[in-house]
């Protein structure tokens, strides 16, 4: 499917193409890209390009379609290392979060409290709307996860001084 026609997508049907997307069974890991001469990408399970976040200890990604920072549809994956949260922000656009590893705890308050989170079982999925306060991340195991939105992204984080991630223990 052509960038342009991405970008361009009404809200909804992107939405209810990803929610089936991120229904179908999932991988936890990408590989080696193979496109044909029409376009088709096929992603084989192999070993994820994961970059580290350096203003998020503890958390990580792979992208793996689009670029967040541009017009359209974008889709990337986060890894938490156990005992790894972010603290309280908001983006500028729905995201819709989906477990593909672990279990992934979602809170949606201004206070960073990590106990008061909804547990999130691998092929659960989560609509975080535009504007939305939330944190999130991992208790005792990796939780990985695969958020799906539209760009250009940005994400707020409501109090510099808790930082934007913290160690549980």
């Amino acid at each position: 499917m052509s960038a342009y026609i991405l970008r361009n997508m009404p809200r909804a049907l992107v939405m209810s193409v990803t929610i089936l997307v991120l229904l179908m069974p999932l991988t936890t890991v990408i590989d080696n890209a193979h496109s044909d001469q029409q376009g088709f990408e096929i992603v084989q399970a192999g070993g994820e390009d994961w970059q580290s976040i350096p203003a998020l200890p503890g958390v990580s990604y792979a992208k793996v379609f689009g670029d967040r920072s541009q017009p359209g549809l974008y889709i990337v994956r986060v890894r938490f290392a156990p005992w790894t949260m972010t603290t309280p922000h908001y983006h500028n656009n729905d995201r819709l979060v989906a477990v593909v590893q672990g279990t992934w705890y979602a809170g949606t308050d201004t206070k960073f409290d990590p106990e008061n989170t909804t547990a999130i079982r691998q092929g659960g999925y989560m609509l975080h709307p535009a504007g939305g306060v939330h944190f999130d991340g991992a208790k005792s195991e990796t939780a990985i996860v695969q958020i799906t939105g539209t760009g250009p992204n940005e994400t707020i984080f409501l109090d510099p001084k808790l930082g934007r991630s913290r160690k549980l223990k």
